[in-house]
C-alpha cells in the first residue's frame, strides 16, 4: 500500500456536523483510529478543538457518525426471489467498504453500549428480509443473518491481518521459501506454494469461495426446514 498522509488543513468555511464527519473519516483512513483525537480534527479542520462541540456532541459521537457514513456506502439490495444472487451481492459489498475503511471493523465490534447506527440498522434489516421473502422461517432467517455477518466481518478481519505491503520484495519472498521446514510442515509447504502459483484461469476470490458455501449451505436449510 502506498504511503498516505493525513488531510492538509482546509481553508476556513462555515463548519458542520457532515464536514467533520467527513474529514474525521479521510483522517482515520490516512492513519488510524488513534490519529482521530480532537485537537488533530481542528488542526485540519483550521478551527479551535472546542469549537467541534457546536455540532458534535463528544468523541463518541465522532465515532458513531463515521461509522454510519461507511456503513451507508454499502449497496443494498431489495427482498426478492433470486434471494442467493441478493445476498451474494450485498455481502459482497459490505466487505468492499469495509476494506475500504480498515478501521470501521474495529469500530463495529468493539464492546460499546447498546445504541442506534441507523446504517447498520438497515443492512440487518435488508439481509433478514431477504431471507423471509424467500421463505426461510424466523429461526432460519435470524441463523443465515449471522453466518453472513460473522463471514464478512470475520473475513474482513483476516484479510486486514495478512495483508502484505506492496514493498514486500521478491527477495524477501523467497528468502522464506527457501528457509521454510518443508519436511516437518508438508501440507503447510503444499498451501505456501498455492500463494505463490500464479494461474492464468480466472478464479473467484477467497471471499466469495466461503460466501458462496455459506448461500449453498443455507439454500439447504431453506429445503430442509
Amino acid at each position: 500500500m502506498p504511503a498516505v498522509s493525513d488531510p492538509s488543513p482546509r481553508a476556513r468555511s462555515p463548519l458542520s456536523r457532515g464536514q467533520i464527519l467527513q474529514v474525521a473519516i479521510e483522517m482515520a483512513d490516512a492513519r488510524g483510529l488513534k490519529s482521530l483525537t480532537m485537537r488533530n480534527l481542528g488542526h485540519v479542520l483550521d478551527v479551535e478543538a472546542m469549537s467541534l462541540y457546536n455540532h458534535i456532541e463528544d468523541k463518541n459521537d465522532i465515532l458513531d457518525g463515521i461509522v454510519d457514513l461507511v456503513l451507508s456506502e454499502i449497496e443494498l439490495r431489495p427482498a426478492s426471489e433470486n434471494w442467493k444472487l441478493a445476498m451474494r451481492e450485498m455481502a459482497i459489498s459490505a466487505h468492499e467498504t469495509l476494506k475500504r475503511h480498515p478501521w470501521s471493523c474495529e469500530l463495529v465490534l468493539s464492546p460499546k453500549p447498546p445504541r442506534m447506527i441507523q446504517a447498520r440498522t438497515r443492512y440487518i434489516e435488508a439481509i433478514l428480509a431477504c431471507f423471509r421473502v424467500a421463505g426461510f422461517s424466523p429461526a432460519a432467517a435470524s441463523r443465515g443473518y449471522h453466518a453472513i455477518d460473522s463471514h464478512v466481518l470475520g473475513f474482513t478481519l483476516w484479510a486486514l491481518g495478512h495483508s502484505m505491503s506492496d514493498d514486500v520484495s521478491s527477495e524477501f519472498l523467497e528468502t522464506f521459501v527457501r528457509q521454510f521446514d518443508f519436511v516437518t510442515y508438508p501440507y503447510l509447504g503444499e498451501h505456501v506454494r498455492q500463494h505463490l502459483v500464479e494461474s492464468d484461469v480466472e478464479e473467484i476470490g477467497e471471499f466469495e469461495f466461503g460466501l458462496d458455501l455459506i448461500l449453498d449451505g443455507l439454500e439447504r436449510l431453506k429445503e430442509t426446514a
